[in-house]
């Protein structure tokens, strides 16, 4: 049974594990947490009225994809070259 080769996903040359040549990157990305600003009249609604229009909002999505819009863990894989390149400048 043979693995498939790592990839830097920049360059595309082929990485080595164990060689001290490629970097495994985790980026977590999370949806803002900070709790919405509620002004007195939100308050004063039916808040079974609310949720019942949450609900039917994200009816028809899957459990994946409404967990995306929350949360998304990547890993990607680069060579010491492309490392150092992207650390310096990510968004780049």
């Amino acid at each position: 049974m043979s693995k498939e080769p790592l990839i830097c996903h920049r360059c595309g040359c082929e990485l080595t594990p164990g060689s001290g040549g490629l970097w495994f990157v985790r980026i977590d990305a999370v949806a803002d947490p900070t709790p919405p600003d509620l002004s007195a009249a939100n308050l004063l609604g039916q808040p079974a009225d609310e949720i019942e229009r949450l609900i039917r909002q994200m009816a028809g999505h899957s459990e994946q994809e409404l967990m995306d819009q929350v949360y998304r863990r990547l890993v990607i894989h680069l060579c010491n070259r492309c490392y150092r390149s992207w650390i310096e400048n990510p968004t780049g």
